[in-house]
């Protein structure tokens, strides 16, 4: 301590100050680290809680002693990692979290005392309870609320009320909903609703967008044309579109031909109701036969056994007739026929096609040579196309079939299908060997690296051999200069001496290769107007820089001969 003491007293007062500030520094990183230590424990127990859920479950964590910390607004409950699994259960076994107002668990507990109206309010909450829920489960829906208003039944139709709902839902962060989505989270609601319709809920999302446009029928006597008739007309002519693009394809191909489709759809709804009678066909539908005639004999007498014996007493005579009458009569009636029939939307009344057919196209060396489709092929079009889309000709159906060429046509550029072969070099003047011709012609690129690294290898040997040498002779330098010291004489080897004449003619050969270079680079060649010259002089400067030893070589033959 006294060491310590000492050597503190020593220092200056900007040294005192600036050990205690990396003092502090030390103390709150160790600290902060500390603490970021304990703080990265914590792992998430739920995410994106409701705010009446978050009560309930806070006050279960802080029951059972659990430290915790909330993130993201307190949507997030952080929990030491250790215990995720077993809160996650603990909470579930206690129901937490609830997902926003409960549902059908309202009717759980029993309440007597609840009036009819409690118990219809309660009922309303669990339908919107449960709907919001079932909504949530989708994958791009963070979170939803759900109101609805249920029917009202009246005796009077003036007084009765439909049955409608609307549906407010959060997206995830990039999330969107499709069409089919939303068709079936309305549909969802309205089959939960008794009486309730599709066309009846609202969906809209937290940016206040409604998400869902409910189909307007068309008004007065149908004629006004709304969104919905526009897009199935459309997908009726798409699909016709289709049908011939299809068909046509393999015949002319994809860019010869061009097709335009008009439908003329039926959107009105009726009831239709016909009776028929025939006058050619009768049925007989009821009948009365009348006949005279004398009466059929008939038992008389007293009664008793004489009246009935086979000879009976002769009997009184009575006063009653002989005579009776039958009457018939046959009524017939028409036969009749009672049609009833329901026209449905989206009849097609008329449809009108056109077909633009493309020419055909061929070259005559640099002619270009158009000729339009014959009469029999553009039958086979029209045939194709009034199978194809089902045409009738007694509704009024329409079908146009021309042949034009098209701009792409006009524009062609001839096709040359043997291009010029490529120009020859300029002749050489200096000739190669037809191997070293061949694998230039083949892969020049290859053959220049090659040389390339072949040159830098004798480049890179040359200079190792060099420094070799140096470092020799200045070893014999090293022991001459010690030998005359000592007094003795220097000591030279055959093999040291080899070495130095080996040396001595290496650098005798640089300096002849370095004087020839210069020579021939100092060279002028006069200048001459001819074109044959200039591509000469021209070729001769490229070769030298390329390989100044091959063309010193050329020379040194040219002032030999």
């Amino acid at each position: 301590m006294n060491q310590i003491l000492q050597l503190f007293r020593r220092l200056s007062i900007a040294q005192r100050i600036w050990l205690a500030a990396a003092a502090l520094a030390v103390l709150g990183a160790i600290a902060g680290l500390a603490h970021w230590n304990q703080e990265r424990d914590f792992k998430p127990l739920f995410t994106g809680i409701a705010a009446e859920d978050a009560g309930p479950l806070l006050a279960r964590l802080r029951e059972g002693t659990v430290e915790y910390r909330l993130a993201d607004s307190g949507t997030t409950v952080l929990v030491p990692s250790a215990r995720v699994a077993e809160l996650r259960i603990e909470m579930a076994s206690a129901g937490l979290p609830k997902s926003g107002r409960i549902g059908f668990e309202l009717f759980d507990k029993a309440n007597f005392g609840a009036s009819e109206f409690a118990e219809q309010v309660n009922y309303h909450r669990a339908i919107e309870g449960e709907l919001e829920r079932s909504v949530m489960s989708i994958r791009e829906v963070e979170q939803a609320r759900v109101h609805i208003t249920l029917a009202k039944d009246s005796l009077y139709s003036e007084t009765r009320q439909a049955a409608k709902a609307s549906v407010l839902v959060k997206l995830r962060h990039a999330a969107a909903l499709s069409a089919q989505n939303i068709a079936a989270i309305c549909q969802l609601t309205a089959s939960a609703v008794p009486g309730l319709s599709p066309d009846q809920v609202s969906l809209v999302d937290t940016g206040g967008n409604l998400l869902n446009r409910p189909r307007a029928n068309a008004v007065g006597d149908g004629t006004a044309a709304t969104e919905a008739t526009l897009d199935y007309r459309k997908s009726v002519e798409h699909d016709l579109q289709a049908k011939i693009a299809a068909t046509l394809d393999p015949l002319l191909g994809a860019d010869h031909f061009r097709t335009g489709v008009s439908a003329d759809v039926d959107f009105t709804s009726a009831d239709q109701s016909e009776e028929l009678f025939d006058p050619n066909k009768s049925v007989m539908v009821t009948s009365q036969h009348t006949q005279d005639g004398p009466a059929l004999p008939s038992a008389s007498g007293v009664p008793g056994t004489p009246s009935n014996l086979p000879r009976p007493t002769s009997r009184p005579a009575t006063g009653s007739s002989s005579y009776s009458r039958s009457t018939e009569n046959i009524s017939y009636q028409t036969s009749r026929v009672v049609k009833h029939t329901r026209l449905p939307q989206g009849g097609v009344k008329r449809l009108s096609l056109s077909v633009l057919v493309d020419h055909t196209l061929r070259w005559e060396g640099n002619r270009r040579v158009i000729e339009p489709p014959s009469a029999e092929k553009l039958k086979v079009i029209k045939d194709l196309v009034t199978a194809a889309a089902g045409l009738d000709t007694n509704r009024g159906d329409q079908l146009v079939v021309e042949a034009f060429p098209f701009e792409s046509t006009l524009m062609a550029e001839p096709v040359n299908l043997n291009p010029p072969a490529a120009a020859a070099p300029p002749p050489s003047r200096f000739a190669m060997p037809a191997w070293l011709e061949k694998l230039r012609g083949r892969n020049l690129y290859a053959l220049i690296g090659v040389g390339a690294g072949a040159l830098i290898a004798l480049v890179a040997g040359f200079v190792v051999l060099r420094r070799r040498s140096r470092e020799r002779r200045r070893k014999v330098e090293v022991a001459a200069a010690a030998a005359l010291e000592a007094g003795k004489p220097k000591p030279i080897t055959p093999e040291e001496l080899e070495r130095e004449m080996e040396d001595k003619l290496a650098e005798r050969t640089l300096e002849s290769a370095r004087q020839e270079a210069e020579a021939l680079m100092a060279l002028k060649i006069p200048v001459v107007k001819t074109k044959k010259t200039e591509v000469l002089t021209k070729h001769i400067a490229a070769e030298a820089k390329k390989n100044p030893a091959l063309q010193a070589q050329v020379v040194r033959t040219w002032m030999r001969g």
